[in-house]
């Protein structure tokens, strides 16, 4: 039985391709969006709100069918047709051409799946089912929104720039482990959970003292 490898890539002007124009591909095309990419889009028709973002200028699109030069410089493709054979005829061709692929409701022909993921600033939590059950991945998702909340997107925050921060100034990588641990072991995000923030700064500065000593 095979397991997909988790991982997270950076998308940002990054040239990707979503062959349909549909709600499947709309969706595709706005998470894109949202990871800064740029789109490409060939379908014979698409919906209002990708006609939309190509007037604001945030994707090309062209009406009209898939033809194999469409593939020249692309990073990963979304297929989302609903011609099983076209979708097939083109996840084959990415394979011979080492390009990643996604193809809507084919896990089986996938390169890689897209995870239900709760975003917390820049802390993300995915769930992934390896393609067997979305809506429970997505179930799941919506269950540990009322668990991972806000305050732990602004608590991986200051620990990013506590981390900036020690890189600077403490040679030792030991040490800086210390204190990192030291800062997530803590109360603190329960300090930001109840709007404490200068408590919870206060704190995170007693952590660092140590090293100072």
């Amino acid at each position: 039985m095979r397991h997909l490898f988790p991982i997270c890539l950076n998308l940002q002007d990054r040239a990707c391709l979503v062959v349909g124009g549909g709600q499947v591909a709309e969706r595709k095309i706005a998470s894109l969006l949202e990871h800064g990419a740029q789109v490409r889009v060939i379908s014979n028709a698409v919906t209002a709100r990708i006609k939309q973002w190509q007037r604001e200028k945030r994707v090309e699109i062209y009406i009209r069918g898939f033809i194999e030069e469409d593939l020249e410089g692309v990073f990963l493709v979304f297929i989302a047709t609903n011609n099983c054979e076209i979708n097939r005829e083109i996840s084959h061709l990415c394979h011979r051409k080492g390009i990643l692929i996604n193809v809507a409701d084919d896990p089986e022909a996938c390169d890689f799946l897209v995870p239900s993921v709760l975003r917390r600033g820049s802390l993300q939590v995915a769930v992934s089912t390896e393609g067997k059950s979305p809506a429970y991945a997505r179930k799941l998702r919506q269950e540990l929104e009322a668990i991972i909340t806000p305050s732990h997107g602004e608590f991986v925050d200051l620990l990013g720039e506590v981390r900036d921060f020690l890189h600077g100034q403490v040679p030792d990588s030991s040490v800086r482990k210390q204190i990192i641990e030291s800062i997530v072991y803590s109360d603190i995000l329960n300090l930001i959970q109840v709007g404490e923030k200068d408590k919870a700064k206060e704190k995170i500065r007693q952590c660092m003292s140590f090293w100072q000593d």
